[in-house]
């Protein structure tokens, strides 16, 4: 019997260590915090987003992005940075209808406390700038959609939950998250540890539950954007995200 209770320590301690490296690769408190109050400026994110002289394209988002988007994909999740080191951004959800893209929500969040970089590394508290498929959810709370058969599949696991000895800002970060599919395994939940690319190329990057400021590399957004977002998005429609500060999206 103590053979077999050391057995299920071990396994145990082996399992938090695995959640507290995703945990930490995502939302974790980090040495600089932004503003709580503060908000992308409305002039920027209107000239950003605003009418496109061609509605077959995502607004503010150049060739070299435009054409990493899969032709089959029907939802983008839009994330422009204010700037190439700024932890502030704006989040615009996409959908295609025919061969037109249209505006279907947007919300003030946050990314990398330290922003962006197209070579994200382990702890460098920069968010990833890419073209990633969205293919799994989940977090501490249920699923809020109402019919979880359309929706991302969803793990509901108190596993999830932020360590209670971070700030109590940083308590609910993780109520509902959705994988990034950046270094990852697709099809598993998202605080699977597994690190195709190797863990110096970071990982468990998410879309989670905003504490008004920077994360470690995730983009946080509020609750009742969250929730939209788990109640829209449908694999059947390919969704991705496009993230990365402004300029370098448009480049």
């Amino acid at each position: 019997m103590r053979n077999g209770g050391a057995r299920r320590t071990a396994v145990a301690l082996v399992a938090l260590g695995s959640l507290l490296t995703a945990l930490s690769a995502c939302g974790g408190p980090s040495g600089h915090r932004a503003d709580p109050t503060a908000v992308p400026p409305t002039g920027g994110a209107a000239g950003t987003h605003g009418a496109s002289a061609d509605p077959t394209r995502i607004p503010g988002v150049g060739d070299r992005f435009q054409r990493q988007i899969p032709a089959e994909s029907r939802q983008v999740v839009a994330v422009y940075g204010d700037g190439k080191d700024s932890a502030d951004s704006t989040v615009v959800l996409y959908t295609r209808e025919g061969s037109a893209w249209r505006r279907a929500g947007s919300w003030a969040a946050h990314n990398g406390t330290k922003g962006w970089t197209a070579d994200h590394h382990e702890n460098d508290r920069r968010s990833p700038i890419g073209v990633f498929t969205l293919s799994d959810a989940g977090g501490v709370l249920p699923d809020p959609d109402a019919d979880p058969d359309d929706g991302l599949p969803y793990t509901r696991s108190a596993a999830f939950a932020a360590p209670r000895w971070w700030a109590k800002s940083y308590w609910h970060d993780f109520d509902y998250v959705i994988a990034i599919d950046y270094n990852r395994v697709k099809g598993t939940p998202p605080n699977d540890p597994t690190r195709p690319e190797g863990t110096s190329k970071g990982g468990g990057i998410w879309l989670h539950m905003d504490h008004g400021s920077g994360t470690s590399a995730c983009v946080s957004l509020p609750r009742q954007a969250m929730e939209h977002l788990l109640r829209t998005l449908d694999p059947d429609r390919h969704p991705v995200v496009v993230m990365g500060d402004r300029a370098d999206l448009r480049a």
